[in-house]
């Protein structure tokens, strides 16, 4: 089990400093909502920046995102997970008011997930608000019982104004950095789906990488494919693909801002999970102009109309193939675009943090007297 979460970071050493610098952490933070992420610069610190920043140009220090939360009162704490609220709520004292995000999991994911579930269930009480990320977590919360008035849908957000439409030019030139041979298909899979922080040899199913890599041995069949691959933890889709002799370059970019460089590289962006929160690539292809096909999981279901903003597709290689040969040939390709990147702009993060602000931290403020 992980040390104690603290509200703060408080002074120390020089490398807790920066630390503190690099991601907006103040010591001691007087701010009456701290906003919980994990120390790891992935999906749950992203959106948990990307809430903050949007707070903070409208209502000036008055949100804070902390690494550590035990200790914490009269405040309103979010935990970036649900994952991480069970964990720490019963070390939490009673003066908060708590809010956690719910990105994903159901019962038939295993015998782990499913005791989660029963811990986070019988947690509810002690929650103010429960923040989903799409209807398909809404209508699973209600099912298994939670009040609907804790229940607040807010979509996993995107910054619109990073990830645009690539020029010619850019294009040219991220599918040169990213070795995509001339007349290569590129598909994209920015994730993480491997176990832990390694190598990732050991794949995590709900990510569907084994979907992916039977897809693109698809695929490869009619037309010269090149995968693209960030994020951590590869190891078992990078093997997998080689196995098959389907080219792939992996380049797991730390500056989330150089991403956008990623998306301006691809034809097509490929979803293969079982379960899904967002994924935030979903977002991010979308505000790209990246065509998308994805199964019916997570966002999927609530960004995209089949063949006018993306493409759906059930959770099976030959579906998926076959569904991104459609998309590969759609017809006036540029309506799909512009149409996904209309719909993507309701998820952009200033509209997310404004969401945040109204429906879940101003109730829970003024039930504190804040």
């Amino acid at each position: 089990m992980k040390q104690a979460l603290r509200p703060v970071l408080r002074g120390g050493t020089a490398a807790m400093a920066s630390m503190a610098t690099a991601v907006g952490l103040r010591p001691v933070d007087p701010a009456p909502v701290h906003y919980v992420i994990e120390e790891q610069d992935w999906a749950i610190r992203r959106v948990g920046t990307g809430i903050r920043d949007g707070i903070e140009r409208r209502h000036p220090g008055r949100l804070a995102l902390v690494l550590r939360a035990a200790g914490t009162r009269n405040r309103v704490v979010h935990f970036g997970s649900q994952y991480m609220w069970t964990a720490w709520q019963g070390f939490m004292g009673g003066s908060n008011r708590y809010v956690t995000s719910f990105f994903h999991g159901k019962r038939e994911d295993g015998v782990d997930i499913d005791r989660h579930i029963d811990q986070f269930l019988a947690s509810v009480p002690k929650l103010g608000r429960i923040v989903a990320s799409n209807q398909i977590l809404m209508d699973r919360l209600t099912g298994w019982g939670v009040p609907t008035d804790k229940l607040v849908r807010i979509p996993i957000g995107t910054d619109t104004t990073l990830f645009q439409p690539p020029s010619t030019e850019e294009r040219n030139a991220a599918r040169n950095r990213f070795d995509v041979p001339d007349g290569a298909i590129a598909i994209g899979s920015f994730q993480k789906d491997g176990v832990g922080w390694g190598d990732g040899m050991e794949p995590k199913p709900v990510k569907g990488p084994d979907v992916l890599v039977e897809t693109a041995a698809l695929l490869a069949r009619e037309r010269p494919v090149h995968v693209l691959l960030t994020g951590p933890a590869r190891g078992y889709v990078k093997a997998e693909l080689d196995r098959r002799g389907i080219r792939f370059s992996h380049d797991y970019l730390k500056d989330y801002a150089d991403l956008k460089h990623a998306y301006h590289a691809l034809d097509l962006y490929l979803v293969t999970s079982r379960e899904e929160g967002g994924p935030m690539g979903l977002m991010e292809s979308m505000a790209s102009h990246v065509p998308v096909v994805s199964t019916p999981v997570g966002m999927g279901l609530d960004l995209i109309d089949n063949g006018l903003t993306g493409w759906l597709a059930p959770i099976d290689p030959a579906a998926i193939a076959e569904t991104a040969l459609e998309a590969l040939a759609r017809k006036e390709p540029d309506v799909v675009l512009a149409a996904a990147r209309e719909r993507v702009l309701s998820c952009d993060w200033q509209v997310v943090a404004d969401d945040h602000w109204r429906l879940v931290y101003e109730p829970l403020l003024a039930d504190l007297g804040s």
